[in-house]
């Protein structure tokens, strides 16, 4: 089966859509477990460190299951053009990164339709072409996204307990803004009573002068 070439389909989920947008840009780890039948995005995101340096970059994408012996080359990324590489992911797989320049920073494909098949180790290489006044820099990245299917979506053990420490902290911020609150008003009034003691007492020793 001969490659093929595919546009660039506006399949970015919002948050992730986020983490390279009005300049800014975040290395973000990408999700590693699919429903299968369901879209997958694997994240690839190689942040340039000084945005005003002109650069070009490629990103090529290899894949290996559990039971291969090596990985081999499933997408490759160039010049503004995505080609699938393997003939499983035929059809499958879309470029979700850097759309309508070469200097990219977000290397994520989406693979569609995801089967059991499709478990197994991805690999993303970035390779960026800075460009300075008189020379040019190679600078390679490589990102790894252990990836498992599943029936349903579960929570890891971690993601729970993240959230359970996200509103610890809202907990314990909100005790923390109370307990300066009321340091605060008791600040206040008695700097309020010192200084109306001091007005009453000045008041009295004017009367007795």
């Amino acid at each position: 089966i001969s490659p093929q070439f595919h546009s660039s389909t506006p399949l970015t989920p919002p948050l992730f859509a986020a983490r390279v947008c009005g300049g800014a840009c975040v290395e973000v780890d990408s999700d590693t477990e699919a429903v299968v039948g369901d879209g997958f995005q694997l994240g690839c995101i190689y942040c340039k460190m000084r945005g005003e340096v002109r650069a070009k970059a490629s990103v090529d994408w290899y894949y290996r299951s559990s039971d291969e012996p090596e990985k081999g080359e499933i997408y490759r990324y160039q010049n503004q053009r995505g080609e699938i590489m393997d003939p499983r992911f035929e059809d499958r797989l879309a470029w979700n990164g850097s759309k309508g320049t070469d200097d990219l920073q977000d290397g994520s494909i989406y693979i569609l339709n995801v089967t059991y098949n499709d478990t197994g180790t991805y690999t993303c290489y970035f390779t960026r072409t800075l460009t300075y006044n008189y020379y040019e820099v190679q600078a390679n990245n490589t990102k790894t996204v252990q990836l498992n299917v599943v029936s349903r979506l579960t929570r890891g053990m971690a993601s729970i307990l993240s959230e359970v420490m996200m509103y610890v902290s809202i907990v314990g911020l909100q005790f923390w803004l109370l307990v300066e609150m009321i340091y605060c008003y008791r600040k206040i009034a008695a700097a309020g009573e010192e200084a109306l003691r001091e007005k009453e007492e000045g008041g009295t020793d004017e009367g007795l002068g």
